[in-house]
């Protein structure tokens, strides 16, 4: 009877370390060893082979990797003659005559910063009052306790084109919630935590309909809604959606370019809050600062929208003139909301909370 050994997989890998620092060795050390330093191409030797035991003569060099520099470099990539957007600017149909009746794509298109005000408790007489004064209504259904139906209430209490367009912070991307949400008449989603292409791509493409997207044919009150808007709702709704998706984590910012290329998505944001607390680095840390600059290239060079949660990125940050679409910040005709308990902030409060400070009103997306 043969007896067969138990290795524990720590002592395998302090083998496999112990190996590979051998290896480096045999190889030639430093500079000052005969080998190359960090910033030269291993030269060729034995016919084309670099090194022993048959090694490529292409072996790649080590140098900083993509997390902070972006496939597009460390600094802000050029704007060209085309501006922003120029593909989300080409999903829209060649036939389609402007103004949008989505407020804030129209102020996208007209090269404006968009601003907000976000909604998290069911308010039907107050959220009336704010579509006056916003691009957009950022009713917030990932955070919240709302329901669909305090959505629709909402939405139903003053209908149609004369206001800021109502947008929904989505729970996930699922097509259910997705179908939900474009029924009860929102004309832009936004889309939290995007950590690759694939979740960027469930996200668009069930919020347009065929042949655009997925989108199927609901019995909602969306064309009640917009019932009286020029070409009718169902042929213009593709026209008039923005799709928006933020990027929150470091595999969000790895995938940057991907997220941002994927086929309808409109606009990418950050959560800069959350962002922050899973890198681990403060929005004053220059890395930070870095992760901003990979998403922005990678939007830029994907030709959507991009922005940032934190409205505090409108002015005073080094790409604030690249941002165009924000949560909150100031209304465009200068109303001032109701203080509603809040202190002395410049914040825009998230109704219902104490202190006007909702999770993700003025607070952690910020």
């Amino acid at each position: 009877m043969r007896r067969h050994s138990i290795i524990p997989a720590g002592v395998l890998v302090l083998v496999c370390v112990a190996l590979g620092t051998i290896q480096a060795r045999q190889g030639g050390g430093g500079a000052a060893g005969g080998g190359q330093s960090p910033g030269q191409t291993p030269a060729a030797r034995g016919g084309g082979q670099s090194g022993r035991g048959g090694g490529r003569s292409d072996a790649p060099v080590i140098g900083p990797g993509n997390l902070v520099t972006g496939v597009w470099g460390s600094d802000p990539a050029p704007v060209d003659s085309r501006g922003w957007g120029p593909v989300t600017r080409s999903y829209v149909s060649a036939s389609y005559k402007r103004p949008f009746y989505n407020k804030a794509k129209e102020l996208l298109f007209g090269d404006k910063q968009v601003t907000s005000y976000t909604i998290s408790t069911f308010d039907p007489e107050f959220y009336c009052e704010v579509r006056k004064h916003y691009g957009f209504v950022w009713f917030e259904m990932q955070h919240s306790t709302m329901s669909w139906d305090n959505v629709a209430k909402m939405i139903a209490a003053c209908p149609g084109a004369d206001g800021a367009a109502p947008m929904i912070r989505m729970p996930d991307q699922l097509e259910s919630s997705i179908q939900k949400a474009t029924d009860l008449g929102a004309i832009g989603l936004i889309f939290p935590t995007m950590r690759d292409g694939n979740q960027a791509l469930e996200a668009a493409r069930y919020s347009r309909f065929p042949p655009f997207g997925r989108r199927s044919s609901g019995a909602g009150q969306a064309a009640r809604i917009w019932a009286d808007v020029p070409g009718g709702y169902q042929n213009t709704y593709n026209d008039n959606m923005l799709v928006v998706v933020m990027i929150e984590t470091l595999d969000g910012i790895i995938n940057a370019d991907e997220i941002a290329s994927t086929f309808g998505v409109d606009v990418v944001i950050q959560g800069n809050n959350d962002l922050s607390r899973f890198s681990g680095w403060a929005q004053s840390d220059p890395r930070y600062q870095s992760l901003l600059t990979v998403s922005r290239n990678a939007t830029l060079h994907a030709g959507k929208f991009w922005g940032n949660a934190g409205a505090q990125y409108l002015t005073g940050n080094p790409l604030s003139a690249d941002v165009r679409f924000v949560q909150n910040g100031p209304s465009l005709d200068g109303w001032t909301p109701p203080a509603r308990g809040r202190g002395n902030s410049t914040e825009e409060p998230t109704i219902g909370l104490p202190g006007g400070r909702g999770r993700r009103g003025g607070g952690p997306d910020r």
